[in-house]
């Protein structure tokens, strides 16, 4: 049987990956509706685990690129890129929300300064497990819990990755690797919830119980990756028999109602089943089911899929304070708001901050230029089936 090649589209020295700024959108829409007052109808937490997941295979798959096309991969750029991607929104949105919140524009607890100091260091998601949602944060800061998991993980991911290729060749024993780190994190949150009964906050944002939900993107960048790897798995297979069990799968992560499920097996089956459907969205773009993930003004809302994600529990926090609206239509107001919002941070933080990120990395030279998110290219090994470079089509919850 002939294996199935990665999706070519140029042959130039970009190859997009598509269908990721598409699943961006979706996914930070699911987050929206639920804090819009959709929560006990909308999966809200599976939007934050897709993030997870999309994180982990994009990052894997930047680093192995450049690992395989120039023999090295660059901390100091990726540490670099990592900072001027994430750090100006992040920040900025953290000054407003303080600011207003200490002026009394945006109705709020006090500002704890240990709080505050727990964002400045992402450290929001342990500082929450211990005083609580609330307590010390300006609102809606308190969603910065996932930046919390994603930036250690920035911070730690590229290091075991080195470890790994040094003294584990082979990506399928580095995927083991990953795999047996999974099942481990399954391990701790199992002894968590059933021998010591933690609080489901603590297994739902703390970062060594939500980690594994990233590592499986992880291995899908080591091993069947859709834009670096082909597939012996015939087309067929994955439309119509891997992705319906996938989809049966996460019905049933939603309908099961156990608390002991939820907080433990929950995140790892979700994982399980982002697999098929990852593959099938980059893989074949144009299939029917997944093609509106490609059209552009949803790509252009996965564009604005960060600081949407930053700003719209605080906005919609303050249009329910300011205003005796109806629910439906407080919502509405905060979506539009929320948009408004993330626009002008798009414009005026995030595409001059791309501007420089490029800019630096052709200032590294052609044969050390750096993979980037979603606003650039990142190299592919040479002897990957199409021979580009893979563009990203952020990783950001």
């Amino acid at each position: 049987m002939r294996p199935v090649a990665p999706p070519e589209r140029a042959t130039r020295e970009v190859l997009h990956i598509p269908s990721l700024d598409g699943i961006r959108a979706a996914s930070v829409m699911l987050v929206f509706a639920a804090h819009a007052g959709l929560k006990d109808r909308v999966p809200g937490n599976f939007g934050v685990t897709v993030f997870f997941f999309l994180s982990g295979y994009l990052i894997t798959t930047l680093l192995r690129a450049e690992k395989e096309r120039t023999a090295h991969i660059s901390l100091r750029s990726f540490y670099l890129r990592r900072v001027l991607r994430i750090f100006p929104p992040y920040y900025l949105v953290l000054m407003l929300a303080t600011l207003l919140t200490v002026t009394g524009a945006l109705p709020g607890p006090r500002i704890q300064p240990d709080a505050l100091l727990s964002q400045v260091l992402y450290l929001t998601n342990y500082r929450i497990v211990r005083h609580g949602w609330w307590d010390g944060l300006a609102p809606g800061t308190w969603i910065f819990w996932s930046l919390s998991v994603e930036e250690y993980f920035y911070l730690g991911f590229p290091l075991l990755y080195l470890a790994l290729l040094r003294w584990l060749p082979g990506r399928r024993r580095q995927a083991l690797v990953l795999v047996g780190l999974c099942g481990l994190v399954l391990a701790w949150r199992l002894i968590l919830v059933l021998l010591l009964g933690v609080p489901k906050d603590r297994t739902y944002i703390a970062t060594d119980t939500r980690i594994d939900s990233i590592l499986f993107g992880c291995i899908l960048g080591l091993i069947g990756n859709p834009v670096l790897d082909s597939t012996r798995v015939p087309e067929r297979a994955w439309k119509l028999a891997l992705v319906p069990l996938a989809l049966a799968g996460l019905l049933v992560s939603f309908l099961v109602r156990s608390p002991h499920f939820q907080e433990t097996i929950r995140y790892s089956l979700q994982g399980l089943c982002l697999f098929p459907l990852f593959v099938t969205a980059v893989r074949w773009p144009d299939w029917l089911p997944v093609r509106w993930l490609n059209v552009g003004w949803v790509k252009f809302l996965g564009v604005l899929s960060y600081s949407i994600y930053l700003v719209h529990p605080a906005v919609l926090w303050g249009v329910g304070s300011w205003t005796r609206l109806p629910a439906v239509a407080q919502a509405a107001a905060g979506l539009v708001l929320t948009l408004v919002i993330a626009l002008a941070i798009y414009l005026v933080v995030e595409r001059p901050a791309a501007r420089l990120r490029r800019r630096l990395s052709r200032l590294a030279g052609p044969a050390r230029r750096d993979a980037t998110d979603s606003a650039g290219a990142a190299p592919v090994p040479r002897s990957a089936p199409a021979a580009a470079a893979v563009q990203p089509g952020g990783a950001k919850p």
